[in-house]
């Protein structure tokens, strides 16, 4: 058996496209990017495996090739929708695996090939997701930035898995990024907690308390009082180790995180939330007056659960 990388490259915001453009337009689309993230790989030594749809999966003998391609599509793909109204920006989200898979009858099988999908599924529209094993086949001098995300749960793996998000953003600060060799498994007695933020009002919630609901709506778990917020804006759940926001709402939510100047606007989508960074609901960053809502992760205190303004029916300050 061959040892490869394996890439999975799924386009995000394609119901949408299919509901603004009808269904051929919104199938030639789709079928154009496709075509093109094959290409992109094709020129770096990849082989497309098959289409999926809205995705492509791609093998690379050499993982730095694969590393190269998907950088490549990424800061290719963002600049070419820049201009593109936000209904029709279908954005890419990558996971990526290195092992030894199986070609059988025109697909591939394998622990690389299941992992790289479902790395695939819990990134966010614009991020690439990447195991341990990529990671550590980085040549010493590369000049390839990563974050360590620390250990996600996979679904079908009874382990945890140790995953980084790869930068691709020419702006991103390098000194925020490291290469542990180890990393250790996150303590089951420490629960994960998101902070949220805005104005004078603070709450926390553990993992063990998601989903919670931000909006208008009096019952919302993080109340925003402002006009432009939907009464059910955005729900924040916890899967697979991971704070997912989803947006709900009439006129979109956009993040930014801490490190990283790019803006990932939602409409009906979700992205996963990583580290810390910010959110505006019902209106993007460039409005001075827009509500934001900031956030962090905390952990858990053994013994004692975190509650947000709600369960207390209080409001931290």
């Amino acid at each position: 058996m061959a040892e490869v990388t394996v890439v999975f490259a799924d386009l995000t915001g394609s119901t949408g496209v299919f509901e603004s453009l009808g269904n051929a337009k919104a199938t030639r689309a789709v079928t154009r990017l496709t075509e093109w993230i094959g290409k992109v790989c094709d020129a770096r030594g990849g082989r497309v495996v098959k289409n999926l749809g809205d995705g492509v999966l791609v093998m690379f003998a050499q993982n730095s090739s694969a590393i190269e391609a998907v950088t490549e599509l990424q800061r290719v793909h963002q600049e070419r929708i820049r201009s593109w109204p936000e209904p029709l920006k279908m954005r890419l989200k990558v996971g990526m695996a290195r092992g030894e898979v199986v070609e059988q009858g025109g697909d591939c099988f394998g622990d690389a090939v299941n992992l790289a999908s479902r790395l695939s599924d819990l990134s966010g529209p614009g991020q690439i997701f990447a195991t341990e094993v990529v990671i550590a086949q980085l040549e010493p001098d590369s000049a390839v930035r990563f974050r360590a995300l620390g250990a996600m749960d996979i679904r079908g793996r009874s382990e945890p898995c140790l995953v980084h998000r790869i930068e691709w953003q020419n702006e991103v600060l390098s000194e925020f990024f490291t290469m542990p060799a180890h990393l250790p498994a996150p303590s089951l007695a420490r629960p994960a907690a998101i902070e949220l933020s805005r104005l004078d009002a603070r709450a926390a919630f553990a993992s063990t308390q998601l989903p919670i609901v931000l909006g208008r709506n009096s019952e919302s778990q993080f109340l925003v009082q402002d006009p432009r917020v939907s009464r059910q804006h955005a729900q924040i759940e916890w899967r697979a180790g991971t704070f997912y926001l989803h947006d709900l709402s009439s006129y979109g939510t956009w993040v930014r995180f801490t490190d990283n100047p790019a803006v990932v606007g939602l409409r009906r989508q979700e992205c996963a939330l990583l580290l810390e960074g910010e959110m505006a609901l019902g209106a993007s960053f460039d409005d001075l007056n827009a509500p934001i809502v900031r956030f962090k992760f905390t952990a858990g205190v053994p013994g004692q659960s975190v509650h947000g303004a709600r369960a207390l029916g209080e409001v931290l300050r």
